[in-house]
């Protein structure tokens, strides 16, 4: 097979690929598998080079067994393979292929996803709910002025939908819940033949789906909505959504739909309707999921771009393979911000974080020659700070442990489930104590990120030092590394008494890591 590349970093990085540039997308969903194939003439404009729809539902029993289907995994992987000689054929090099709930839930995911390289020669990447959001933001934020405004998002998947607070900077709140419509579906299964018992049991199952108060607080000026079954749905009612066109959805219509669809049976919907059969069976759920964010967002219509995950990964990509440097840094800005966005909903001193994000981030950049760390662990470091004493939220006494677990258990934009894992660690570490053998969370990282995290939490520390009472006093820290010695130079008001005790008692790990004691310039040796 001839030889893709699947992530920028393969590219020559003094040859950055230059427009006209042709990529593929492929979207491994939980009701469909989907490939888009464009060439792009700029960041955000392109031209459709290939799109197809291959109706696997890998989201067939996953939900209930917790196992992909072996007949499902068959024909996704032919599918994936098509696709891949589909690539060739256009003579595409680049591609970033995604997979979503279903593979991600799934015991056998990993399996699936070793056939999909062994057979289809496609490096398949298993992503989060917010990554998935993230994606989906990128893809409308090309196709949607929003000015100054704040907006929703809602993206309907097979197995989750994904909502999100943004504007034009970013993602400003998001969250992922496992209502998808092939879920619902196949949980309610057993209801499907008594269409109003089926519906109540919808009801019960949506009211679990909130948007916190926060969000609200925040007045978006609209509702975005993406997904298959808004774009049936919206075609359904009269409006035509395509590639730069957007038609819109009053509520009262969506309502009446969903009125209308709940009546008609299922062989109804796709002999009446011209609904697809993969279609017509999901609908109705995703109908009322639909309705009910609508409803919480307290939104009058829902406007509907008519792109998707795909388009965002494409979009994606060709900023990374184009611009590697001015990506990494808004890969960071997108983090840090979905960071803050987390510790608000745990009441977090936002000045406090904040200010120690950018003094780890400064100190971080000074010793590179010191850890010899990249970018993607700046990007870490820098969300570790924003959330190192999340854990307050629970109690202060032991809050850095409380740290770990909130940040264990939560998504931040850019960041994979294992880089959530090593930030939970690095905040676990901020304030005392070192890993030890009984420490599991840290123990189960393999080797190099546990030399990360150590490396990282030794960062975080004198970051965290140097603002002891929360008042920001230090405004710039210099930082010389000698041969045997770390020289901090502190810029602000005052003596800074207090930063510089804090940092007599919190720079152990890093001179235990890097084998350089750290002293304040100005300082006396104490007799």
């Amino acid at each position: 097979m001839t030889p893709l590349l699947n992530r920028p970093t393969d590219a020559a990085p003094d040859a950055p690929p230059q427009f006209p540039l042709r990529v593929a997308a492929v979207d491994v969903g939980s009701n469909a598998i989907r490939f888009l194939a464009a060439e792009f003439t700029s960041p955000t404009a392109y031209r459709v080079l290939a799109e197809t729809r291959a109706p696997v539902r890998l989201g067939h029993e996953v939900f209930l067994s917790g196992r992909l289907d072996r007949a499902a995994m068959e024909a996704g992987v032919e599918a994936i393979t098509g696709f891949r000689k589909r690539m060739e054929d256009l003579g595409i090099v680049h591609y970033r292929a995604v997979a979503t709930s279903a593979t991600r839930e799934s015991r056998n995911g990993g399996e699936f996803v070793a056939r999909v390289r062994r057979e289809a020669g496609i490096d398949l990447e298993v992503i989060t709910g917010t990554e998935e959001a993230r994606l989906v933001y990128e893809a409308i934020r090309a196709q949607v002025p929003f000015g100054k405004k704040k907006w929703m998002l809602v993206d309907l998947g097979g197995g989750s939908v994904e909502v999100s607070l943004v504007d034009a900077t970013g993602i400003l709140w998001s969250e992922s819940h496992t209502l998808g419509s092939v879920r619902l579906l196949e949980e309610l299964s057993g209801s499907s033949e008594d269409p109003g018992r089926f519906q109540r049991l919808l009801e019960e199952y949506m009211a679990s789906l909130r948007i916190p108060l926060i969000a609200k607080q925040w007045k978006p000026a609209g509702l975005i909505a993406t997904g298959g079954n808004i774009e049936a749905l919206a075609k359904l009612l009269g409006a035509e959504p395509g590639r730069g066109r957007m038609a819109a959805i009053q509520m009262n219509d969506l309502r009446g739909a969903v009125a209308m669809l709940s009546r008609l049976s299922y062989r109804q919907r796709v002999d009446q309707l011209g609904l697809r059969e993969d279609r017509a069976d999901v609908i109705v759920p995703a109908a009322m999921v639909y309705e009910r964010v609508a409803s919480l967002a307290g939104a009058a219509e829902i406007i509907v771009p008519a792109v998707g995950l795909k388009d965002g990964v494409l979009v994606d990509l060709v900023d990374d393979l184009t611009t590697h440097q001015a990506h990494e840094d808004r890969k960071e800005r997108a983090a840090v911000e979905g960071a803050v966005a987390l510790g608000l909903r745990y009441l977090f001193d936002e000045k406090h974080a904040r200010h120690v994000a950018w003094l780890a981030g400064s100190l971080f950049d000074q010793l590179e020659k010191v850890h010899r760390m990249d970018a993607a662990e700046r990007r870490l470091l820098r969300v570790a700070a924003i959330l190192h004493d999340i854990g307050i939220f629970i109690g202060h006494k032991k809050h850095h442990k409380h740290s770990l677990y909130i940040i264990s258990q939560s998504e931040v934009p850019e960041l994979t489930a294992r880089e959530m894992d090593i930030v939970a660690n690095v905040a676990r570490y901020h304030r005392k104590g070192t890993p030890a053998a009984h420490h599991e969370d840290f123990n189960r990282l393999p080797s190099d990120d546990r030399e990360r995290v150590v490396k990282l939490a030794s960062l975080l520390r004198i970051a965290d030092a140097l603002d002891r009472e929360h008042v920001q006093a230090v405004t710039g820290v210099t930082a010389t590394a000698g041969k045997s010695k770390l020289t901090l130079e502190l810029e602000g008001e005052g003596d800074l008494l207090l930063e510089r005790w804090a940092l007599r008692r919190k720079a152990g790990l890093f001179t235990d890591t890097f084998g350089l004691e750290v002293e304040v310039a100005g300082d006396r040796a104490e007799s």
